[in-house]
């Protein structure tokens, strides 16, 4: 009996590990069922993971080396990678080519490294014609990897959901044409605070969509929550594609309580949840150093306290899956 137990309990940690190793390829396609993200069992799932800051400004982190030490030391089982569309000389709108390339470089890397990818159109503006030429040819291209997750408004601030939710549904229609299946991530008015006005109309027709919220623990308090638990309660799937532990300007002290009660709200309802970011900004969510090779490997003395903290946070969660 002893022997049979032993051998039950090498299995368990043989899947365990296994689960660890090759996410993708034991959790595999994603899908929204109810407010639910889940696996290709069926099972509810959790991403908790990184994003790089904005290419246009920190290009020099976006290759596959970083990536796998995302994975590997901090954990993370999804990464987001930025692409800036206005902001920075080397600006989607400036130079698409560079742009794709720092793009692609880190969805490879995930491919690679076997964990999820959001590829994220990262702008405050609709730029209609822009984004449907961009996802258009991202997804013929990478519609076969159950890796990618589409996220095609980053924070929307003036625009009304009327003009969100059109900008969207062609965006989606794009995307759909070329991969039915992967997860579309839509904003919400107001930098993703009124998740409340898609709530109460979502898009309709399409499978596999969430729509984001974004927070910023040291600024955004219960009443965020409070609105996000009515979305949820009203069956709007919800993904937190953003989000950090200190003011929504990504500067001032880190509240590490406030972001704590955050946290423990979405592990309480399974929200998937990405932090801001890997980048070596004077502020501070950026959480490198100077001192940060660009290719990972970082170091303690490399780390400034937001990135101490969130690594220790997505050791922690990402362990129990």
């Amino acid at each position: 009996m002893k022997s049979k137990a032993n051998f039950f309990t090498l299995i368990v940690l043989f899947v365990f590990c296994a689960s660890k190793a090759q996410f993708v390829k034991y959790h595999g396609q994603l899908r929204v069922e109810g407010t639910q993200l889940t696996d290709q069992n069926n099972n509810p799932i959790v991403l908790r993971g990184m994003s790089f800051g904005w290419h246009s400004m920190w290009p020099r982190f976006y290759n596959e080396k970083a990536v796998d030490w995302l994975k590997k030391d901090f954990s993370c089982n999804v990464v987001r990678a930025a692409m800036g569309i206005e902001l920075g000389k080397m600006a989607y709108i400036k130079e698409p080519e560079f742009s794709k390339e720092k793009i692609e470089a880190v969805v490879n890397g995930a491919i690679k490294s076997d964990i999820y990818v959001i590829i994220d159109w990262h702008s405050h503006n609709i730029n209609l014609k822009e984004a449907k030429v961009f996802f258009a040819e991202i997804s013929k291209k990478y519609a076969r990897y159950p890796n990618i997750i589409y996220e095609v408004f980053n924070e929307p601030d003036d625009e009304s959901w009327p003009e969100i939710k059109a900008y969207s549904e062609e965006i989606i229609r794009v995307i759909r044409e070329n991969d039915p299946d992967n997860v579309i991530l839509v904003g919400s008015p107001h930098w993703d605070q009124d998740v409340n006005l898609p709530a109460a109309d979502p898009i309709k027709g399409y499978s596999n969509i969430m729509y984001t919220m974004h927070f910023y623990a040291a600024t955004h308090g219960k009443e965020l929550r409070d609105r996000t638990d009515e979305a949820l309660n009203k069956g709007l799937p919800i993904f937190i594609s953003e989000s950090a532990g200190m003011e929504a300007s990504g500067d001032g002290p880190l509240n590490t309580k406030a972001w704590k009660e955050y946290i423990d709200w979405m592990e309480d309802r399974k929200l998937s949840w990405i932090t801001w970011s890997v980048s070596d900004k004077e502020e501070t969510c950026s959480i490198l150093k100077k001192s940060a090779k660009s290719e990972g490997k970082w170091k303690g003395e490399d780390l400034k306290e937001s990135g101490i903290q969130v690594r220790e946070f997505l050791r922690k969660y990402n362990s129990q899956e």
